[in-house]
């Protein structure tokens, strides 16, 4: 039985109605807005391609191979679908390659670029503009390790948001020497394209408004992660480079509600060592006696000490091991994806602040700066005090309510 989702109207999860960036941006919060009119998800764009998106180059020393893996969660049926007996979810690994062979990935097809861009109502350019930005990784090249010997880092998305919108931070830990896994968490997002052909839509974006909603997705999350370790280090491995995976050195870095299922996986999964949330509110409640494995909090000017958010304050107080709390004033809640990066050919104008190649930069360096410390062990003094090099980034307090 085919589980793909007939085409309906779509709510949004946050969208600012304002112009500019804030089409794109999904917040952390989760508030219901009327549907899309089926004229305006009917209507195509009328500009022409205001050129092709490009995402910055890596900057480690190995080439990037990349996968696309099916995956099936057979123990369990889906949480937002339930007559589909099973969990079905599409992963992206992105891995050291042993050289640039083959042909540069897709960032997603034309189909999945289309209902995206309906589903965030931007208009103005080809449905198709999304399918055609260039990333740096080669599909299927051979990968590059010893046994045992790569890190592996898990990245889930913002809410409505495909795994692809973390593509330039993927890519650049792969060119570090880490097996990044990208997951699409099914129809949380507004395309999900199995190899059958079959589209999965965003289901969950008609619940956004429920009691407990945040909770149930950072909890669907995580069981989501679980699966995909079973799948990349378990006795089942499913993907042919999976030896080189040091089982011992994983960690989970999301964004938004991605963020959120950080924490929430981490209270599920012990092999999860260590989390990274990037401004996003959290839900799963830590216990009172702590969570004791490391922990970054990353956010925009909404998440400091004291601020609109006060998940973050909860939970610090609970985080018992090794943390930080380090806020970029100037960043958007898009600015640690690959957003910013796509606003010019989109037509989409940039909020003032950083730049969209500075924001890549300091989610690059600051992210790989933590998993370099607890996943290689490597002392990183970045992650110890402000660096002249990023005066942008403020270390948080929140004791006592500052960060500077």
């Amino acid at each position: 039985m085919s589980h793909a989702i007939e085409p309906k109207p779509i709510r949004r999860a946050c969208l600012a109605a304002a112009a500019g960036l804030a089409v794109l941006a999904a917040a952390a919060c989760y508030a219901p807005t009327p549907p899309r009119s089926e004229t305006a998800a009917s209507t195509g764009p009328s500009a022409a391609p205001a050129g092709t998106p490009i995402l910055p180059a890596p900057t480690g020393p190995h080439p990037v191979g990349t996968t696309a893996l099916h995956l099936t969660d057979t123990s369990r049926s889906d949480p937002w679908v339930p007559e589909a007996k099973a969990r079905e979810l599409m992963v992206t690994l992105w891995y050291p390659a042993r050289a640039r062979e083959g042909r540069r990935a897709p960032y997603m097809t034309a189909k999945e670029s289309e209902l995206t861009l309906k589903g965030k109502r931007v208009t103005g350019v080809p449905y198709d503009m999304l399918s055609r930005t260039r990333t740096n990784a080669f599909s299927d090249a051979r990968p590059a390790g010893r046994k045992g010997s790569l890190p592996l880092v898990v990245l889930s998305p913002g809410f409505t948001m495909p795994r692809s919108t973390l593509t330039a931070l993927a890519e650049e830990l792969a060119s570090r020497g880490y097996v990044v896994a990208g997951v699409d968490h099914t129809y949380e997002n507004y395309a999900t394209t199995f190899p059958d052909g079959r589209i999965a839509e965003c289901v969950a974006c008609d619940s956004d408004s429920d009691p407990g909603f945040g909770a149930k997705v950072a909890g669907v999350r995580a069981a989501d992660v679980s699966f995909v370790l079973d799948r990349l280090t378990g006795p089942d491995a499913k993907w042919k480079g999976s030896s080189l995976i040091d089982p011992s050195e994983i960690a989970l870095a999301g964004h938004s509600i991605g963020g959120a299922a950080a924490v929430a996986a981490m209270l599920k999964d012990r092999r999860v060592r260590a989390g990274i949330d990037m401004d996003g509110t959290t839900y799963a409640r830590i216990p009172k006696k702590g969570l004791s494995r490391p922990f970054l909090f990353m956010g925009s000017a909404g998440h400091v000490p004291g601020g609109r958010d006060n998940s973050w304050d909860r939970d610090w107080r609970l985080l018992t091991g090794w943390k930080r709390w380090i806020a970029l004033p100037g960043a958007d809640h898009q600015s640690f994806t690959d957003v910013p990066l796509l606003a010019g050919p989109l037509g989409i104008a940039l909020p003032d602040g950083l730049s969209a190649a500075r924001s890549l930069e300091i989610t690059r360096v600051y992210v790989r700066a933590f998993l370099d410390l607890h996943l290689r062990h490597e002392p990183q003094t970045i992650l110890d005090r402000r660096s002249p090099r990023y005066p942008e980034v403020e270390f948080c307090a929140p004791d006592r309510r500052t960060c500077g």
